[in-house]
């Protein structure tokens, strides 16, 4: 680190425009991605396939998702975060197109890689190093858990959204509108355009290489990443087989759309909450919280009757732990190490977390079709929030050396 002069800012934009254009961006991308099980039961009946097809495509593209977003944060950390945004909305208008007209598991898997992509450059991911490097430190948490609330809001209103176009157009022709909705995002990618710039009166010399083998030997920065895993297993899991599950016990399918909507909406008040808690907590903690509290939410579902009560109820406690984990998990990526390379390291992490996705969509998939349940996923579900309770508690919340030298 050294003192020099700064760049000057290709814009200079307040901090609440820079929150709201990535926070309706990640609205709409995350909203979109989230309501793909809703297509599982038809899809999986129309074109003669089991379960195991549709949760490998979508278990495909969450780890696309995962390896993009290092590559997303590593564009939009050097080059602002515009073009990333541009790119990830063609390829997701590309891969709901593919997937109106596939005719088979293989279509449905090159649609799964161009989801991937898609929501790897306009997802969350690709926005959190923007929104980190425009807000002060103090206000770096509650500003990047504001992306997270907007992911819960995209959910709260993409679920009934999706679930009236279902319903009144069929579910081929809802595809084609839920395209021409994700193509909202396009102007708003100006807003997030710029190359960004260091911190005032300091830049950061550190290279790329260098980022990358400080994170990748940091201890705690691996607990991280470690942990994350759990997180994209019991997210990804739950939101595209919670429709089937529902279906399974003889409810109708509107209590799946009822549950998950009240997941995005317990996903504000939890997000928003984890946001505020670094200012009397610390983040690690909150973590080991989280992950301890997804557990009970899992038992309840194996012991106790399913009804639409029950569903939606433990939906509503579950929202509270949904995505809570980002603003906490990302924060402590900038606290070992700074801005500079945010959003690239915040993509290793979030790998970690893609890879959880596609163990937990591929297992769910295929546990199912040899069992005939979901008993066996809730039971792994809550060892490995256990073991993710676990990891994080000896986390080290303090910069590396590097930050901790350098003068105030």
């Amino acid at each position: 680190m050294q003192k020099v002069a700064p760049p000057a800012p290709a814009t200079s934009r307040p901090l609440w425009v820079v929150i709201l254009a990535a926070g309706v961006i990640v609205g709409i991308a995350m909203g979109l991605r989230q309501v793909m099980g809703l297509y599982l039961p038809p899809m999986t009946k129309e074109l003669g396939i089991g379960r195991e097809p549709f949760s490998m495509a979508m278990a495909v593209a969450n780890l696309v998702w995962g390896f993009g977003a290092i590559f997303a944060g590593m564009i939009a950390d050097r080059y602002g975060a515009g073009r990333v945004v541009v790119a990830g909305t063609v390829a997701t208008m590309a891969g709901m197109y593919l997937m109106y007209a596939a005719q088979s598991g293989y279509d449905l898997l090159i649609s799964g890689v161009l989801l991937g992509i898609g929501v790897s450059g306009a997802g969350l991911n690709s926005l959190v190093g923007a929104v980190g490097r425009a807000a002060p430190p103090d206000k770096r948490t509650s500003a990047i858990a504001s992306l997270g609330m907007a992911a819960g809001i995209g959910g709260f209103v993409a679920f009934p959204y999706t679930h009236l176009l279902m319903d009144v157009f069929g579910w081929k022709t809802s595809l084609l509108l839920l395209l021409a909705t994700t193509a909202v995002m396009l102007p708003l990618a100006r807003t997030m355009a710029g190359k960004p710039t260091a911190d005032a009166g300091m830049v950061d010399t550190q290279g790329l290489g260098s980022a990358f083998m400080e994170a990748l030997t940091h201890p705690s920065y691996l607990l991280l990443v470690t942990g994350f895993f759990v997180c994209g297993f019991h997210v990804a899991f739950y939101g595209v087989h919670l429709p089937g599950f529902v279906a399974d016990k003889g409810l109708d399918p509107s209590v799946a759309v009822i549950a998950l909507t009240m997941v995005g909406l317990a996903n504000l008040v939890g997000t928003f909450i984890a946001g505020q808690s670094g200012r009397f907590m610390e983040k690690r903690r909150g973590l080991s919280l989280i992950y301890f509290g997804r557990c009970f939410i899992f038992l309840g579902l194996l012991f106790l009757p399913i009804t639409p009560e029950t569903v939606i109820g433990l939906s509503i406690l579950l929202g509270l732990f949904w995505l809570s984990t980002v603003p906490l998990t990302s924060s402590l990526v900038a606290v070992f190490f700074g801005t500079r390379w945010m959003s690239m390291l915040f993509g290793v992490v979030f790998l970690s977390h893609q890879l959880g996705s596609f163990s937990g969509l591929w297992l769910a998939g295929y546990l199912y079709d040899q069992t005939k349940s979901y008993d066996m996923m809730w039971w792994i579900s809550i060892a490995l929030g256990l073991f993710a309770a676990a990891v994080h508690w000896p986390i080290q919340e303090r910069p590396v050396a590097r930050l901790a030298a350098q003068p105030a």
